[in-house]
């Protein structure tokens, strides 16, 4: 069984941080990208950021400067470092990971997490 959980959400002041983490565990083969998406109420889910087994970054303009996304040691790991949140912030955060997994598939899948909350408010 194949899963990515979430941790580090919470509430937060206007000009606080937060550090979210996720780990994927499971008989996986290869993770390709991982990375975060936001789903503010009555919007559409978007990408925060993410960044590929290479390292390369990608981020959406409105968290530029403020957010950072960085893989852990043992690969299977992703962070977002937020700082300076603000309330436009607010939003359940979802984990993805595009990885191949140990069952006979040769095609990489796309996962979710089950989401965590952050809410910015004074």
């Amino acid at each position: 069984q194949v899963q990515l959980v979430e941790s580090g959400g919470g509430l937060v002041q206007p000009g606080g941080s937060l550090r979210l983490s996720c780990a994927a565990s499971g008989s996986i083969f290869s993770i390709y990208v991982m990375g975060w998406y936001r789903q503010a109420s009555g919007k559409q889910r978007e990408l925060v950021a993410a960044i590929t087994s290479g390292g390369t970054t990608n981020y959406v303009d409105s968290v530029k400067g403020r957010f950072t996304i960085s893989r852990g040691n043992a690969r299977n790991t992703v962070y977002l470092q937020m700082n300076s949140l603000k309330a436009e912030d607010t939003a359940v955060y979802y984990c993805h990971a595009n990885m191949r997994v140990n069952n006979g598939n040769p095609r990489p899948i796309d996962y979710w997490g089950q989401g965590t909350q952050v809410t910015v408010s004074s």
